[in-house]
């Protein structure tokens, strides 16, 4: 399924936009529960917070920041079942998506 996203359309109509220097700083690393907010979360998925989902999963993991302990296949098919999405892209796509409007103010 190909990623579908108006945040282009909404920066083209946005009348002020910040600079993209402001807004996150070259090499910055951003915080997965940023990306990953409770309100992306509550609106996209069957839980709260990114922490909660890693560790409902089929798997030892029990944060985020053990995510990689989770089996590929087995993280799409739970992201199918427990989120709006079809697989890890859509749903990391999304995330991005949704983490880029609010730092723009767009949404």
């Amino acid at each position: 399924m190909a990623r579908q996203s108006n945040l282009e359309q909404a920066a083209e109509a946005a009348d002020d936009l910040p600079d993209p220097r402001d807004v996150v700083e070259k090499d910055e690393e951003v915080p997965l529960e940023e990306v990953f907010d409770e309100t992306f979360m509550t609106e996209n998925t069957d839980f709260d917070t990114f922490d909660e989902m890693v560790a409902a999963s089929p798997s030892e993991a029990t944060s985020a920041d053990e995510l990689g302990r989770v089996p590929r296949d087995e993280w799409d098919e739970f992201i199918a079942e427990t989120t709006n999405f079809e697989d890890e892209e859509e749903f990391v796509f999304a995330a991005r998506d949704h983490w880029v409007a609010k730092k723009l103010g767009l949404n």
